[in-house]
């Protein structure tokens, strides 16, 4: 029985301490699961005209088309953080380092075929705990695996072991 209330009691604080982190998770998970639904998470991917490999711009002149839209966020080279490029609709996606901004440049045409934020990048930054920080990402996050395995195996425990306590009971009482 002291087993049963030290599993109980841990389990309590456990889950008081941590709910709001869970929240946060359940909530930004949610989220990050229908955000190419909802074009204020992520924008959608836009579509270039029809072409061939061999029309597509090269590198160097996505750069200048990018660096020169006079975006706050991509004033230089430094300021890209990555390039997502999408063959069958032929566009390139370039994200800034700053601000979840990003620019969809068509690959054939070399139009900006797009200007906005990625918030869905901004929601995986909350959610795996790297928006608040190295530490909270490297030490609390997997403290929070951690404890959700405990709770996980803590809230079978305590829901099987009155059932089983019941039935060896009543077997224990049979003539």
């Amino acid at each position: 029985m002291k087993f049963y209330k030290l599993v109980r009691n841990t389990h309590k604080w456990v889950s008081v301490l941590l709910s709001a982190a869970f929240i946060n998770m359940a909530v930004t998970g949610f989220l990050l699961l229908v955000k190419k639904k909802y074009d204020w998470i992520q924008p959608p991917t836009r579509e270039d005209a029809k072409g061939n490999a061999g029309d597509f711009i090269n590198i160097q002149q996505l750069f200048e088309i990018v660096l020169n839209q006079g975006h706050e966020d991509f004033k230089s080279y430094a300021d890209i953080d990555r390039i997502d490029f999408r063959p069958n609709k032929r566009v390139y996606k370039v994200q800034s380092k700053y601000n979840h901004s990003e620019i969809q440049v068509g690959a054939v045409t070399g139009a900006v075929l797009s200007e906005d934020q990625r918030l869905s990048d901004m929601l995986e930054d909350i959610h795996d705990g790297s928006f608040f920080g190295a530490r909270v990402h490297d030490w609390f996050m997997p403290l929070m695996a951690f404890s959700l395995f405990f709770l996980s195996i803590s809230g079978i425990y305590l829901w099987l072991q009155p059932r089983i306590r019941k039935r060896l009971k009543q077997h224990r009482e049979k003539p």
